[in-house]
């Protein structure tokens, strides 16, 4: 349970009006998400079958929730972890053309989490999934994808200040993109959390690009589910890896400080070489999701989930997710938060 307790840190808006600029934060932001990337909203599931392959595994070390359904026999259900692969199956079952896609509310329970200011046993985020061409399978075109969202935060932002001046903007006006190898290049004395503070530092937005794939020094930048973002791939500039994190510096937590995990998701051929090298080729080849992927049923797509309390958090200036969304935390938290401050719901 580790927590960071901003010197003389008071709340930037009474309990009312954040409540209020938290609604409005969301809606705008979903708004401009969808004009950005040509999406359309969509209702997503709170759980899903076990044995499917649906389910995100994140790391793959995360329990998901489960509990039997009485109705199908005590079948498992599982909380989604996240919606990456159900994304998916859904642009194919809805036939959306390249260039459209889908997001969503999704909502999660992460039992295994540790629970400090930015990580809370709740889960909420905007999760979306784009339809794309053989030819945007590029770094290239992540890129372009990441301005467009980068782009859709810049303009909440300017928002929160027309509201609410006395918060006034941070964000660069662009985004910096790194590789994983090259931040290894660049801070070889580092851990890898290290490095992406020392980059994010110093230019305020950084989209580091490769998460999954051994680096250099023969460990990922930052573990990887296998079977959805492709990690694998050599890209057009030299390195491997179609995916990435988009970080930003937090000047309340002054710390790097994750707002989207997404990338370009993997081919038959692709997903094929991650399973096999993490070792879950014979464990997952055979599960509906997986089958239908390696038979070539799914649409090529991009994705990722955008955190929305972590958004909320950073445009109004909170030290801890528990002033933006209501969860479970030790009393313990809730003391210490309090003597400095800290309110938690």
């Amino acid at each position: 349970m580790a927590l960071y307790f901003p010197e003389h840190y008071r709340p930037r808006l009474v309990p009312e009006t954040q409540e209020q600029a938290i609604k409005e934060i969301k809606e705008t932001f979903q708004v401009a998400l969808a004009e950005e990337l040509g999406l359309r909203r969509v209702t997503a599931p709170l759980f899903v079958l076990s044995g499917m392959g649906l389910n995100d595994d994140l790391n793959g070390v995360e329990r998901a929730v489960t509990f039997p359904v009485k109705d199908m026999g005590d079948a498992q259900a599982e909380v989604v972890q996240s919606l990456a692969k159900w994304k998916r199956v859904k642009l194919g079952a809805y036939q959306v053309a390249p260039g459209y896609g889908i997001y969503t509310d999704m909502n999660a329970i992460r039992a295994d989490e540790e629970l400090d200011n930015i990580h809370s046993l709740y889960v909420d985020q905007w999760d979306w999934e784009r339809t794309i061409r053989p030819r945007e399978r590029s770094v290239a075109f992540l890129k372009e994808v990441v301005r467009k969202i980068y782009g859709a935060m810049l303009r909440v932002e300017g928002e929160v200040y027309r509201r609410h001046p006395h918060i006034t903007p941070v964000l660069p006006p662009e985004v910096t993109f790194v590789h994983a190898q090259e931040l290894l290049d660049r801070y070889p004395t580092l851990s890898a959390k290290e490095r992406e503070t020392a980059v994010v530092r110093e230019y305020g937005a950084v989209f580091v690009i490769g998460i999954g794939a051994p680096l250099g020094d023969g460990k990922p930048h930052d573990g990887r589910a296998p079977d959805y973002d492709d990690w694998s791939t050599e890209n057009e500039e030299g390195y491997v890896g179609l995916n990435g994190d988009l970080i930003l510096w937090n000047p309340v937590l002054e710390s790097a400080y994750e707002i989207s995990s997404m990338g370009i998701r993997v081919t038959a051929e692709s997903l094929e070489r991650q399973l096999r090298a993490t070792g879950k080729y014979e464990e997952r080849k055979d599960l509906k999701y997986h089958r239908m992927l390696l038979g070539g049923e799914l649409p090529l797509s991009i994705g990722g989930g955008i955190g929305q309390s972590r958004l909320c958090m950073f445009f109004l200036r909170c030290a801890h997710i528990g002033e933006v969304q209501a969860s479970i935390w030790p009393e313990e938290m809730r003391e210490r938060c309090r003597e400095h401050n800290i309110e938690l719901k």
